[in-house]
């Protein structure tokens, strides 16, 4: 489990719903018959195929998590881990989508120059 995975607890944080993965897996909510989530992947049992994994990092509320992770670092340290966790991340897992990590991409980039424009000034107020 890498830290990132640590950070996020998909199986603790994510509010799944059948109706969330069916739309995620494009199906009708019907050909589920339910879902468990276990510590790395989710396990969705369907009517037509049997049983299909998904990763927790191909679905919206990974990004969104990120996202979050990027407006919790309020230092540039602490942003800069984080990004450096992601591109771990990305390289060692094949689940991320190139679109997906350039709109993460694109996300650190403005986290990272709000905080410089912010971070000068409570420093001269101090």
């Amino acid at each position: 489990m890498t830290a990132l995975f640590r950070r996020i607890q998909p199986p603790k944080t994510f509010r799944l719903t059948v109706a969330l993965l069916a739309k995620y897996l494009k199906i009708p909510e019907s050909l589920i018959v339910r879902f468990e989530c276990w510590q790395n992947v989710l396990f969705v049992h369907r009517t037509d195929r049997g049983g299909q994994f998904v990763s927790y990092r191909q679905m919206r509320l990974w990004w969104d998590a990120i996202a979050l992770l990027f407006e919790s670092c309020h230092t540039s340290n602490a942003l800069q881990q984080l990004g450096l966790q992601i591109k771990e991340e990305s390289h060692k897992f094949s689940d991320y989508y190139q679109a997906m990590i350039e709109d993460l991409r694109q996300l650190w980039v403005k986290r990272r120059d709000y905080l410089s424009r912010s971070l000068p000034a409570k420093e001269s107020a101090a």
